[in-house]
């Protein structure tokens, strides 16, 4: 596969780094950037749960050693209803803690020190085993298709033309179709100063997509906490 190809593929997947050390978290965010993935991190798992309430991931790097609740219990707990891959890091090495990981559901296990690149080569390797890189995914909601590899809204045989920002909410309510994306998600993939900034593009959004952006059939408000598409099947 051409290194071209790679990139292309690395940019559809999205990867949370999960570490309560500044340093090791702020290197691999870089080097996974670098590399041509997505990445977002937490520095323990509870911010973790956070992200992962308004984001959809494609792989989780967690470290075992983490205060509170560390990374074989989020895995463990992960498990029961999410089956996103996941390394684990740890400076504990031996057999047995290993094991422990694998029991927990993680895919892989990487001790500490490790080269950024051999953690590049795992994660590719998890996808390999997979068969894919980045899952195609088409959302239907009422008339309209939204490709995900391609970024492109239909209605019917013609194109929706979306903005920069409102492409990026659109991509995000899709991967969560039929589940609530925080304004927090949604302001940070809009690179947004503040929520209320969301409301302004959803508003925009909606005048391309629904009949009556008032009383809306596809994007829907949830009080408090955000926004839900309403897409087939979802």
């Amino acid at each position: 596969m051409s290194t071209e190809s790679d990139s292309l593929e690395r940019q559809d997947i999205h990867i949370l780094v999960v570490d309560d050390d500044d340093r090791i978290r702020a290197l691999l965010k870089k080097y996974l950037a670098k590399a041509g993935f997505r990445v977002s991190a937490a520095g323990d798992a509870a911010e973790a749960r956070r992200k992962m309430d308004g984001l959809a991931f494609d792989l989780l790097i967690l470290d075992v050693m983490m205060p509170g609740e560390d990374g074989f219990e989020l895995t463990r707990s992960l498990r029961e209803h999410n089956d996103v891959p996941i390394i684990l890091l740890t400076a504990r090495g031996d057999a047995a803690d290993r094991i422990e990981g694998l029991k927990t559901g993680a895919d892989d296990y990487l001790p500490k020190p490790f080269e950024p690149e051999e953690l590049v080569l795992r994660i590719e390797a998890i996808f390999r085993r997979l068969g894919t890189t980045a899952p195609a995914s088409i959302v239907v909601f009422g008339p309209y298709r939204y490709d995900l590899d391609r970024l492109v809204l239909t209605k019917g045989e013609d194109r929706v033309r979306l903005t920069t920002g409102e492409e990026a909410l659109m991509t995000l309510l899709a991967r969560r179709a039929g589940g609530t994306v925080s304004r927090y998600a949604l302001s940070e993939k809009i690179s947004a100063k503040s929520e209320r900034a969301v409301d302004v593009q959803m508003t925009r959004l909606r005048r391309k997509i629904e009949d009556n952006p008032a009383e809306p059939d596809y994007i829907m408000t949830v009080r408090g906490q955000g926004y839900r598409l309403l897409a087939d099947g979802a």
